[in-house]
């Protein structure tokens, strides 16, 4: 399980590169606007993590959108969180679906999504997509915004 605290702790701060997800901190900071139902984007496109089996590396293109409640991620925090997955060997599924799940537990988010466009191992390109449930009424709610795969053409 990824640690977190409260406040910035590692904004304004020279901070090494964590050596797994279970060595990441997410600092949470407190939601300026809570009542307020409004989306926060995060977006990854380069993303890596290990495949488990060869140890070849894998690339993403992740997109994170969630609906804050009492916290927000801080974004330094978050990009370290993310770089930890470089040395770090699981499937696509599992790297995607642990990330909400991290993300789920450390902010209790009222929504959160997130989707993992992984580029093609073996010729074929794995999406992965999660969700904690309906977003809420009224949310404006943009397209990810990343295309299919489609190879060169």
């Amino acid at each position: 399980m990824t640690k977190t605290h409260k406040g910035a702790a590692l904004l304004g701060e020279r901070a090494p590169l964590p050596a797994s997800p279970d060595e990441a901190e997410l600092d949470l900071v407190p939601n300026p606007h809570k009542g307020e139902t409004y989306l926060v984007r995060f977006t990854a496109p380069e993303f890596t993590s290990l495949c488990p089996v060869t140890g070849q590396p894998d690339f993403a293109h992740l997109v994170i959108d969630y609906v804050p409640a009492e916290t927000l991620v801080e974004s330094k925090s978050l990009k370290l969180y993310l770089a930890s997955f470089r040395n770090h060997g699981a499937f696509h599924e599992d790297c995607t679906v642990r990330i909400a799940l991290d993300l789920k537990a450390a902010l209790s988010p009222l929504w959160l999504r997130i989707g993992g466009y992984w580029y093609p191992r073996g010729g074929i390109p794995i999406d992965v997509f999660w969700q904690s449930g309906e977003p809420p009424k009224g949310l404006w709610l943009p397209d990810q915004g990343v295309a299919p795969y489609r190879g060169r053409g």
